[in-house]
């Protein structure tokens, strides 16, 4: 683990610029995302799923499901994680939770604008959580689209301040960052869908290609007996099933998305996603069926709550 090459100064840190990133995608993209979240994979394709995948059924252009939304943080994970003052070893990163706000339905294809910027910093000690807001315009009508809130896990970057004063930093609403309690009442629905054991070789084809989720010698390297599924793989699931249940497959109704990735899946297990209706909320929690072990909790916020529910 390298030493920090400067001393923390926490007016660096709020200071700091992240450089801006720009993302492209086309209806091809869209298509892709969507089957590797796993629209249209079931023995029998869903016809409510093909306007995921196909725009040749009369309808004007393919939808786009909202957590298509969160590859773009790619580039800034891939550039923009650099702080003065903190280092981290980029094998010990764990992704804990990502943030969704949509401000309009996306682009069946688009040129975006990312903006970056710190939403949080806390030293942990052993560790440093840090907090990456990612906030998405059309390149071309400036128009805002979504924002993305990363919270990555820096296992060995804590200690970087001082130990009787711990940093800690939040920009943002604290009820956003909270996924809450799961209800220890019968969920409102459940759904039940198999992932299959190419899925994460599909998934990666959306641009994350980190070796962990397809390489075996990396996965057993990293603790896992063969390549887990990208966590924001398993909050596609799970939010396709809220959109399925609850939304009646109308994607429009999602506003917000929280997820936190609680334990890893392997490609092949099924996926049991519990929800429950508190106003225009669904919490939902995300279960491996083989093991019986929740793999993410978190919520969806929606629009237009009504009788149609």
């Amino acid at each position: 683990m390298a030493e920090n090459p400067s001393p923390f100064d926490p007016a660096r840190i709020l200071a700091h610029k992240f450089p801006e990133t720009t993302s492209t995608y086309t209806e091809r993209d869209v298509a892709l995302y969507a089957l590797g979240i796993g629209a249209c994979c079931q023995e029998a394709v869903d016809p409510d799923e093909l306007k995921y995948v196909y725009n040749e059924n009369g309808q004007e252009y393919i939808k786009v499901l909202p957590t298509f939304s969160a590859l773009f943080i790619h580039e800034t994970m891939k550039t923009g994680l650099s702080l003065p003052g903190l280092s981290y070893d980029p094998k010990l990163l764990l992704h804990g939770q990502q943030y969704i706000e949509l401000y309009k339905p996306l682009p069946s294809s688009g040129y975006l604008e990312n903006k970056v910027s710190l939403a949080g910093l806390h030293d942990k000690g052993k560790a440093a959580i840090l907090e990456i807001a990612t906030t998405s315009y059309d390149k071309k009508s400036g128009q805002l689209l979504c924002m993305n809130r990363t919270t990555l896990f820096l296992r060995g970057a804590g200690g970087f301040s001082s130990s009787s004063h711990p940093f800690s930093y939040t920009n943002y609403p604290k009820d956003q960052g909270s996924v809450g309690k799961i209800p220890k009442t019968p969920p409102f629905t459940v759904y039940e869908d198999c992932t299959r054991p190419s899925q994460a070789l599909l998934y990666r084809l959306s641009g994350d290609y980190n070796p962990l989720h397809s390489d075996p010698v990396v996965a057993k390297i990293a603790g896992f007996s063969k390549p887990i599924l990208h966590g924001l793989c398993t909050l596609g699931f799970a939010v396709r099933a809220v959109i399925k249940c609850v939304c009646k497959g109308d994607s429009s109704k999602v506003k917000c998305i929280l997820g936190k990735f609680l334990l890893h899946v392997y490609p092949g297990e099924i996926l049991v996603t519990e929800m429950w209706l508190e106003g225009s909320r669904v919490l939902f929690q995300t279960k491996v069926k083989e093991r019986n072990r929740a793999v993410l909790s978190g919520y969806v916020d929606l629009h237009h709550v009504g009788s149609s529910l």
